[in-house]
């Protein structure tokens, strides 16, 4: 195997939570407001403008993320529907932060795809603050959308 190089970033920064390596600018990250279409269905509209959690609890998805290795593609049945979706590992230790959606079946769901989601409960926040693992999270989905 090569050697491994790591992107530093600079600015408001989610990293990992067990060693540190950046992982996304918080500008990187996808809110509420974003609308790239003007000609969105209620339904997708609606869509934008949930929160994303996973079997740990809040979750969020970004453009781009940084210093991550890819698991192999696979079919999960979410709350929003089936997607084929990757997990994202840490580059440096190994650790699961996420999953990356490479494909979704459902048109209002085309939005995620080739975007990744970071679980907040395995990333420290821009302003260096570890998430705990929320009491109301579910345990026994993959994951997937609010409703």
């Amino acid at each position: 195997m090569g050697r491994v190089f790591e992107v530093t970033l600079e600015g408001k920064i989610y990293s990992c939570k067990h060693c540190g390596t950046h992982l996304a600018l918080a500008e990187d990250r996808l809110q509420g407001f974003l609308v790239r279409h003007t000609l969105l269905t209620l339904f997708s509209l609606l869509s934008l403008l949930q929160s994303f959690h996973s079997r740990h609890g809040k979750a969020y998805l970004f453009n781009k993320v940084v210093n991550v290795t890819l698991g192999e593609k696979e079919e999960r049945l979410m709350m929003t529907g089936s997607h084929i979706v990757s997990d994202i590992f840490c580059v440096r230790c190994g650790s699961i932060v996420g999953w990356k959606y490479e494909t979704a079946h459902e048109k209002s769901q085309k939005y995620k795809e080739g975007k990744s989601v970071l679980e907040r409960f395995k990333i420290s926040g821009p302003d260096g603050s570890h998430y705990w693992v929320s009491h109301g999270a579910h345990v026994g989905g993959s994951d997937a959308d609010d409703a």
